[in-house]
């Protein structure tokens, strides 16, 4: 394991997690994960953002673990002052409640407030992505408010309609498919989070903003 030199902050820490990999730990994950995908990485298959790392798949015919710290050793720079690393500001509409949210109810009754209040404070956060995963497209976003932190659904549905929007833990999201889960719902958008061939094919990236608009 070797360390980036940086301010504390930006620290980047190597280690090799596989013959083909790279694990990254570094304290801004957001900004570094848009960083590292600026940078057309040579021999790069994928990178895999987490809360606390980022994992580089790499194709071992084109590059290895040695190159691919060199790249970014010689490459990193200070991300307040790069411009490709300013976050996006997506707006998400949701319809609340009734059958395109069905948990809204028991939610609001779950920490004794009223519907309206759920969506007045679900809306009125700034969300951030933390990193995609699950499925492709669907993004962990870190922000929710204190006062709706709920766990999870004790069973998990079978199916979840394409564009719910959910509540786990201290996490919400969107699903971009019709998908088994066990966030709760309370609500639903009709803008499309994920679609094969569109550039970017997912609506929302790691360090992208997120705020939900009521209809």
């Amino acid at each position: 394991m070797e360390c980036l030199p940086a301010s504390p902050s930006h620290a980047i820490q190597f280690r090799y997690a596989s013959d083909q990999s790279v694990l990254l730990h570094c304290g801004d994950v957001a900004k570094v994960a848009r960083w590292l995908s600026s940078q057309q990485l040579p021999g790069a298959v994928n990178l895999h953002p987490a809360y606390q790392s980022i994992l580089i798949v790499f194709d071992p015919l084109i590059t290895n673990h040695a190159a691919i710290e060199s790249f970014v050793q010689a490459r990193w720079m200070d991300a307040d002052s790069a411009s490709t690393l300013e976050p996006r500001l997506i707006t998400i509409p949701v319809r609340y409640g009734g059958a395109d949210g069905p948990d809204l109810e028991s939610l609001a009754e779950f920490h004794n407030i009223t519907p309206q209040q759920v969506i007045e404070s679900h809306a009125s956060a700034l969300y951030r992505v933390s990193f995609l995963g699950f499925v492709p497209g669907f993004a962990y976003l870190s922000g929710l408010p204190e006062t709706l932190v709920t766990p999870r659904l004790s069973a998990p549905r079978k199916i979840v309609p394409a564009g719910s929007v959910g509540i786990a833990g201290n996490q919400s999201g969107v699903y971009p498919f019709a998908t088994p889960g066990g966030w709760r719902l309370i609500g639903r958008t009709s803008k499309a989070m994920f679609v094969p061939g569109r550039e970017p094919m997912s609506l929302l990236e790691t360090g992208d903003q997120v705020r939900f608009v009521p209809l």
